[in-house]
C-alpha cells in the first residue's frame, strides 16, 4: 500500500476547469474507443453539450489533443514517489500508484505506448508523452543504482541491464490495468516478485 510513500507533488496545470473537463472527458474517449473515436461529436456527447461548446476553450482539435498530454502530464506525474524516500520503496510506490492511475484512466496506456496513437498526436503533446517515459527511466535507474549501492539489489549486473526488465514489467503492468485486468492486490506481489528476483543472492557458506 502507498500509506508509507510521499508522492511528488505535480505542476498546476495551465488549463482552466472547462478545458480540463474537456481533456477528461477526450481521455476518456480514447480509452474506451481509441484517438480515432475522438471527434467533435463524441466528444460532445460524452460531455453531455452541443457539438460547438468544447471549441469556445479551444480553437481546434489539436488544442484539446495538447491539452489531453497535459493532463496525462500531471497524472503521470503525481505517481512518482519523492526521492526521499528509501529506494525500494519508491520502485513499489511507483508500481503501486502508476497501476491505480492506468486503471482509472486507461486512455493514458493508449497514448503512451502506442506508436499509432503517438503519430496521431500534434508533435508538441507527443514529445511530451515520450519525455514522461524517459522521466521514468531516468528516475528507475536512479532508484536501482542507489539500491544497489546500498547492498539491497544484485550487483553482479550494471543497473543499465537491470532497467529494461523493471521497465517492461512495469510496461507490462500498465497495459493489463488498462484492460481492466487483475486486481489491485497483484500489483503488491509483482513488485514484491520483481524486487526478491533482483536481491541480492545468499552468501555462501
Amino acid at each position: 500500500m502507498l500509506t508509507y510513500i510521499h508522492i511528488m507533488s505535480s505542476p498546476t496545470l495551465p488549463l482552466s476547469p472547462k478545458q480540463l473537463d474537456i481533456a477528461d472527458a477526450a481521455l476518456r474517449i480514447i480509452g474506451k474507443q481509441g484517438i480515432a473515436a475522438l471527434t467533435t461529436a463524441t466528444l460532445a456527447a460524452e460531455l453531455g453539450v452541443s457539438q460547438g461548446a468544447p471549441f469556445r476553450h479551444f480553437a481546434n482539435r489539436d488544442e484539446i489533443l495538447e491539452a489531453v498530454a497535459l493532463r496525462v502530464e500531471e497524472l503521470i506525474l503525481e505517481t512518482i514517489p519523492d526521492r526521499a524516500c528509501e529506494p525500494l520503496q519508491r520502485i513499489k510506490g511507483l508500481f503501486e500508484a502508476r497501476a491505480k492511475a492506468i486503471g482509472r484512466h486507461a486512455g493514458i496506456a493508449r497514448l503512451m505506448f502506442s506508436e499509432q496513437f503517438a503519430l496521431a498526436l500534434p508533435r508538441s503533446a507527443s514529445t511530451r508523452l515520450r519525455n514522461l517515459v524517459l522521466r521514468t527511466r531516468a528516475y528507475l535507474l536512479e532508484a536501482l543504482q542507489e539500491a544497489m549501492a546500498r547492498g539491497e539489489l544484485r550487483s553482479d549486473l550494471p543497473a543499465e541491464t537491470l532497467l529494461p526488465i523493471v521497465m517492461g514489467t512495469l510496461q507490462n503492468l500498465v497495459l493489463s490495468r488498462s484492460l481492466g485486468q487483475g486486481k489491485e492486490s497483484d500489483v503488491e506481489t509483482l513488485s514484491n516478485t520483481l524486487l526478491t528476483l533482483l536481491a541480492p543472492p545468499p552468501a555462501r557458506r
